[in-house]
């Protein structure tokens, strides 16, 4: 949408259509985390329930949304431009048009086509009109929008699957000794080509399905099989998520061998290649691990970035809304009396009434790499805010202390990266219980909170969160 305006603060040397007369500018971050990723409403400013008026928009759905810039709706000082506005949303105090029509032009700041069903009825509404002939309607003035005391933003759920391939050479997703990966696929599943064998992708693609069919507001895929023997283009998790994405309307974060690669007959491929190619396919994000660790040492040791991490070259390729940087953290106990480490301001202090195993104790969080079985000497807060400096979009926190315990979120971990950089963050790791998901909502003010193991046994459902989620006044999307 934003390129049928006049300018913008994010390239400013480049000029826009200028069909629209307005400039566009980056959300303040001081307030809320930017980019705006997630779901939130759209109102038309036509009272209409017309769908040839209202363009199949409702205000009672949600819609994905992922940007930094933004188009204010200002009708008192920008009236010519406001005349464009089909609708609005509201982020934090900010109202901005979340949808633009006049003529034959009908534009969208959301994602329609990662809308889920809401915005699938926008893109229907769009087709039947532009074969029918599209009606005339004609251009009222604008009135002024006042912030409302709360936005429509939303909460967010995520399903995440661990992807490996099984003894056979097929795909199934596993988390950890929960799960059998040796678990044989059903016959009438998804059946490819790929690295060399015939492949059934039935267990991640068909669990994919169930979870946006159960409301999860994004799914994350994390290749944990390397297919070493196997070129970029013939990956098998490029088959997976092709497949997945032609069932799923719903944002993709796709993790594993997101990095500098080689191809079996030599052929180098970038990270951006290889990002390149999964989104290509269908994936709306990429999340980088251990790269990500290596990046912001490197950035430490340099003072800046040199441009050739893969968090930088993705992100100024695709915009850092499509770089997630995975941060695999565990707690390193020290005696507080006598630590006078560099992390000595970012020492935890176990609380009296906190768990039994945590009172009378201090620890600092250490990042990892490869999977949690190597530690580097980085800070959780220092690869985030290394994160953000590179480019990143967003943090996807997990705590190797808590996963898999059921215990809950680790709070203390998940505030404390939250208040350290501006960009989203999502809490993992550690949830048991549906009120898990509130507490850490409550606790850290955080934009999203995944989970894997409780899904995928079936310990609790998606929609019973978001019912305890809207119990306790959080805002949350509906099917």
């Amino acid at each position: 949408m934003q390129v049928l305006f006049a300018s913008s603060a994010e390239s400013p040397a480049v000029r826009g259509l200028g069909v629209i007369p307005c400039h566009i500018d980056r959300f303040d971050d001081k307030d809320k985390a930017v980019p705006h990723m997630g779901w939130n409403t759209a109102e038309c400013l036509d009272a209409s329930i017309d769908p040839r008026t209202t363009e199949g928009v409702s205000a009672t759905s949600h819609y994905y949304f992922v940007h930094s810039y933004c188009a204010r709706y200002d009708p008192l000082g920008n009236p010519a431009a406001a005349e464009w506005a089909h609708s609005t949303t509201q982020y934090g105090n900010e109202i901005f048009m979340s949808t633009v029509r006049k003529g034959n032009i009908f534009a969208t700041q959301f994602h329609p086509e990662k809308s889920g069903l809401a915005g699938l009825a926008i893109l229907d509404t769009w087709i039947k009109q532009s074969l029918t002939g599209r009606i005339a309607v004609p251009t009222v003035p604008r009135g002024f929008r006042r912030p409302k005391p709360k936005d429509g933003y939303t909460k967010r759920i995520i399903a995440c699957m661990d992807v490996r391939a099984n003894d056979e050479g097929d795909l199934v997703v596993t988390k950890g000794d929960q799960y059998d990966v040796r678990e044989k696929v059903t016959p009438d599943s998804t059946v490819v080509r790929t690295a060399g064998a015939v492949r059934n992708l039935g267990k991640p693609v068909a669990l994919a399905s169930k979870y946006y069919e159960a409301g999860a507001d994004e799914l994350c895929l994390l290749n944990i099989t390397s297919f070493r023997n196997s070129p970029l283009h013939d990956q098998p998790m490029l088959a997976v998520v092709r497949a997945t994405a032609e069932q799923v309307f719903v944002p993709l974060t796709i993790g594993g061998g997101i990095k500098d690669t080689v191809d079996p007959d030599g052929t180098k491929r970038p990270a951006v290649e290889v990002a390149g190619a999964y989104f290509r396919v269908g994936a709306d994000k990429v999340s980088i691990g251990s790269e990500a660790v290596f990046a912001v040492e490197k950035l430490r040791a340099l003072g800046s970035g040199d441009g050739t991490s893969a968090i930088e070259t993705i992100s100024k390729m695709y915009g850092r809304q499509a770089v997630v940087v995975s941060i695999d953290p565990k707690r390193v106990y020290v005696d507080p009396s006598t630590y006078s480490g560099p992390y000595k301001d970012e020492l935890i202090h176990g609380r009296d009434d906190g768990p039994t195993d945590e009172r009378g104790k201090a620890w600092w969080y250490q990042c990892t790499v490869s999977g949690g079985r190597e530690t580097r000497p980085v800070s959780a807060v220092e690869l985030a805010r290394g994160a953000q400096t590179l480019g990143a979009g967003e943090i996807l926190l997990n705590s190797i202390d808590r996963d898999g315990t059921g215990r809950g979120f680790d709070h203390d971990l998940v505030a404390m990266i939250k208040h350290a950089v501006t960009i989203p963050v999502v809490a993992s790791s550690g949830a048991g219980t549906r009120e898990h998901f509130v507490d850490v909502f409550k606790h850290t003010n955080v934009e999203s909170a995944l989970a894997a193991g409780i899904f995928h046994r079936g310990e609790v459902d998606i929609q019973e969160v978001k019912v305890t989620l809207n119990e306790a006044g959080f805002n949350t999307r509906t099917i």
